[in-house]
């Protein structure tokens, strides 16, 4: 499968929207490498996980069984229409800045890695020596506002 991945904040990855069904998600990427049911996180969700792309869709297992979060590794992904993975951390708050968004947190977790967090947009950047590594985000609740995420 050869195409751009497009995060959409809030939204979705490319052609699949957060809500969207299992069905929905294997008809815009294929069969998945590998599903994992997950039980150690906030809510029962269901892993598919897609190696050659580099990402990992999340799914409600608890109710609807849809779309709720991303993870992705994949270096050409781009976020709004930019080559995310190529931006430093100071790149990044600036980018969200421009954006409107400029409430951010980080903070080192033991493994190694940073994390670069704004929970306006539900979105997760984490670095390894100063390089981003991956992307995760979630549906945010409209009612609530409440993060959604799997981790």
């Amino acid at each position: 499968m050869n195409f751009p991945l497009h995060i959409r904040v809030g939204s979705g990855l490319s052609g699949l929207l957060f809500g969207s069904s299992m069905t929905d998600a294997e008809y815009v990427f294929g069969k998945a490498d590998k599903i994992d049911d997950v039980d150690d996180l906030e809510a029962p969700t269901i892993l598919w996980c897609y190696h050659k792309l580099g990402i990992s869709l999340f799914f409600d297992a608890q109710h609807t069984q849809s779309f709720i979060c991303v993870d992705i590794e994949n270096p050409q992904a781009k976020l709004w229409g930019m080559d995310i993975f190529n931006f430093t951390e100071k790149q990044i708050i600036r980018l969200f800045k421009d954006k409107g968004i400029y409430l951010y947190e980080s903070e080192y977790h033991e493994w190694g890695e940073k994390r670069l967090s704004f929970d306006e947009a539900n979105i997760d950047f984490y670095f390894e020596k100063n390089r981003l590594v991956s992307i995760n985000y979630g549906l945010i609740s409209a009612k609530t506002q409440t993060l959604i995420l799997p981790n």
